[in-house]
């Protein structure tokens, strides 16, 4: 049986969806582990900060990080898209890079179009400004917040200059924390210089409604609950 060139064209046209399908169902089962993706709307940009946060020096290999650089384009993106109506900030974190951190809640806290955060297993260290950064944030109940002073790893140089030097990059994070959330300054002060809460440290953890107690989280909710507070926040900019 021959086919004229018509029927050829339409015969492979018929047949190259259904191969562009599973070959993408094949490349997300190798990298993600699952057939097929869900298409979400393009009006909201989902960013996920999750393990360590990896500022300027990479982190070791065996452990999972959030790379600062790979953020700030996303960020960037959703305040100059039109289509991005708002930004929605998962986190699952135990900190890490004070600078890079500190720089992302920054960069946040200035978007001008309506975010909001939601801490779900937790939101430690430099993660607590991040969770702060946003217009609206929310805990699970069960995710956790560690308060404490910052560290550092490595050769210090034990001067007063070094000692300056923390009490300048502290006063840094402290200040951003109030701006950010309802929590006092004494009360803050308070939870992060602790000596009782954590075995051999410095500091307080808080376990979601314990969090918004202090003022320091909006309100104890999941996924849908921020989602549903994130569009109000759209709608109402919308409308002003």
């Amino acid at each position: 049986m021959f086919l004229d060139k018509d029927e050829q064209y339409e015969e492979s046209n018929d047949n190259s969806p259904n191969e562009n399908s599973d070959n993408d169902s094949i490349e997300n089962l190798k990298t993600l582990g699952i057939p097929n993706l869900p298409v979400t709307p393009q009006d909201i940009q989902f960013i996920s900060i999750i393990g360590e946060v990896e500022g300027h020096v990479i982190s070791p290999p065996h452990k999972k990080a959030t790379k600062y650089e790979h953020i700030m384009p996303l960020l960037v993106a959703a305040e100059q898209n039109p289509e991005v109506q708002g930004v929605f900030i998962i986190l699952n974190t135990i900190g890490g890079d004070v600078e890079a951190g500190l720089a992302l809640a920054e960069m946040i806290n200035s978007l001008s179009k309506p975010k909001v955060s939601l801490v779900l297993g937790g939101g430690h260290s430099i993660g607590v400004p991040l969770a702060t950064s946003s217009d609206y944030s929310f805990i699970t109940p069960t995710a956790t917040m560690t308060i404490h002073p910052i560290r550092m790893n490595g050769l210090v140089i034990g001067v007063p200059q070094t000692f300056r030097y923390f009490e300048k990059m502290q006063q840094r994070i402290i200040k951003f924390i109030l701006r950010t959330s309802n929590i006092d300054k004494e009360t803050l002060l308070k939870l992060m210089y602790d000596t009782d809460e954590i075995a051999n440290d410095v500091g307080t953890i808080l376990i979601g409604e314990e969090a918004v107690n202090y003022g320091l989280i909006n309100e104890v909710g999941g996924f849908s609950k921020a989602l549903k507070r994130l569009k109000e926040l759209i709608n109402k900019d919308s409308d002003s």
